[in-house]
């Protein structure tokens, strides 16, 4: 008699809590595979974890954080689908399912191919990024339908790669939305994160999942855009001539150094090489500035009765109506026939 006692007994759990010692499972099914639940068994349920009652494969009552007794009075669900009629408490059969509501973190995400951005300044480019984020389970009865399903163990890995798609899918358009260019997404990665958080939290919420927090760590560009970032630094050294030659001859020294057999003649003819090259861009500048010189196509001479100032072949005063002299060569001094072209003392072209 003892026997059959202990056997049935062997049969109810009256006790049921799990305690995970885990750190990636979202859920975990209590084993009673064969035993039924005593009406009046404790249960236990910790911080950051929701329990769940499944009768033939229907979710019946959900169970925050506490300490139950089970009754017919604390599982209304179970209770209608059991029909147990009033004060009739008898052992049951239910599957129960913990539920882990505590953050997930530091899980990485990262884009497997490039991810297209059009930008302002350099057009259509690829980018490749990576970083870190975190979630929950938000709705236990949502995740428990929609993603867990039957299994008796549930870990992040399994969900984490429908979330990294969800993430890379969405990538392009928090960057379009952003609006930020190229050559400066490095110096918003904060502004560029919540965007990319508030995009794409609403699709892992039809899931049952929230995305508590979302990291951008690196963004690389293209290696054309990352040499034209490069040649822009280089050429804020230059700011004006004298350092441009200053830079030169510095790169001259360093390459000259750095030659086989290198010698101090090999290091003077590279310094040469760029202060040529200064010389050079000096005179070309010089040049250009005479050349764009305004020149005075109309000579002046002064009245010889008034003093004004009027045209140089003028043979009447505009101001005075004085007859003018003769008129004199500019270059010797000479008087010059009308209409000559050259003066016959000097030479010198007239105008």
């Amino acid at each position: 008699m003892g026997f059959i006692k202990n056997i049935v007994k062997s049969q109810l759990v009256d006790v049921i809590e799990w305690l995970d010692n885990t750190s990636n499972t979202m859920v975990y099914r209590y084993g009673t595979e064969g035993k039924q639940i005593m009406m009046g068994a404790q249960l236990t349920v910790r911080e950051s974890q929701v329990a769940v009652f499944v009768n033939e494969g229907e979710i019946a009552d959900v169970f925050g954080p506490g300490r139950y007794e089970l009754s017919t009075q604390n599982m209304p669900i179970m209770t209608a689908l059991k029909s147990w009629k009033y004060g009739f408490n008898s052992p049951f059969k239910a599957e129960v399912y913990f539920v882990n509501t505590k953050q997930f973190r530091d899980c990485k995400w990262g884009t497997t191919n490039p991810v297209m951005m059009r930008d302002s300044e350099f057009g259509m480019i690829r980018i490749r990024a990576f970083g870190i984020y975190s979630f929950r389970v938000s709705d236990v009865v949502t995740f428990l339908k929609e993603v867990f399903g039957t299994n008796n163990y549930f870990t992040v890995e399994e969900v984490e790669g429908q979330i990294k798609r969800t993430v890379v899918s969405t990538l392009s358009d928090a960057i379009a939305e952003s609006r930020i260019p190229a050559l400066d997404l490095a110096a918003n990665y904060e502004e560029l994160s919540q965007t990319s958080l508030a995009i794409i939290s609403p699709k892992i919420k039809d899931l049952g999942l929230e995305l508590v927090s979302f990291v951008i760590e690196n963004i690389s560009l293209p290696e054309e855009v990352e040499k034209t970032m490069d040649k822009r630094t280089s050429m804020g050294v230059l700011g004006d001539l004298n350092k441009y030659t200053q830079y030169q001859a510095a790169e001259a020294m360093r390459d000259a150094a750095n030659a086989p057999g290198s010698n101090m003649a090999g290091m003077g003819v590279g310094m040469g090489a760029a202060a040529m090259m200064g010389q050079m861009f000096t005179q070309s500048m010089q040049n250009t500035s005479t050349s764009n010189a305004p020149v005075n196509q109309n000579p002046s001479k002064q009245c010889v009765s008034c003093g004004e100032t009027i045209d140089f072949n003028a043979r009447f005063c505009s101001s005075c109506g004085a007859e003018q002299g003769p008129r004199k060569c500019l270059n010797c001094g000479n008087n010059i026939q009308a209409n000559s072209k050259f003066c016959a003392n000097c030479g010198q072209k007239l105008n």
